[in-house]
């Protein structure tokens, strides 16, 4: 899974430089998407309509409801079993909501989580979003790179991408 990087550009000339600096880093261009709302992207690549509606967080949503779901039914069941002492499903709904806790605990803590919403009010006012994909590895490289060498670009955030699907 490979990470992405959020950065804001007052205008495209400014984001084209970034983008020409960051081939020249071997990233390639196809993990590099900007996005603009109101003004038409000349030479930068343009993100996906997957990307542009953010599907990232709709799956988000979907796996963290259905996380939810499946502990309250484990609750449920736990409760159920205790009630009529079926110890043998008492535990096996013990583990189900164990399991749930870990999943849920792991992708708070550990799993980066920007979305769009969040630059709802950048874009409105004509600014340009380039969304940047790398690998885990080079995560701190690239953001620092962009920072020093580019001080017009505001660091955004990361968050995670799944280049197979184009999200």
């Amino acid at each position: 899974m490979l990470r992405r990087l959020f950065f804001l550009f007052p205008d495209e000339e400014h984001a084209q430089r970034v983008v020409n600096q960051l081939v020249f880093l071997n990233i390639s261009e196809r993990n590099i998407h900007a996005i603009s709302r109101g003004a038409v992207l000349k030479t930068l690549p343009e993100a996906t309509d997957w990307q542009k509606k953010d599907i990232a967080f709709r799956v988000e949503s979907v796996l963290w409801i259905s996380n939810l779901l499946i502990f309250a039914l484990a609750f449920v069941a736990l409760i159920a079993t205790l009630v009529v002492a079926e110890f043998f499903w008492s535990l096996v709904a013990l583990f189900i909501m164990a399991v749930a806790f870990f999943a849920g605990e792991h992708f708070v803590v550990h799993v980066p989580d920007v979305h769009l919403t969040e630059f709802t009010d950048a874009l409105s006012h004509g600014e340009i979003l380039l969304m940047v994909d790398v690998p885990k590895a080079r995560l701190v490289e690239i953001e620092d790179f962009v920072h020093h060498h580019n001080p017009e670009a505001a660091v955004g955030g990361v968050s995670w991408a799944v280049d197979a699907f184009g999200m």
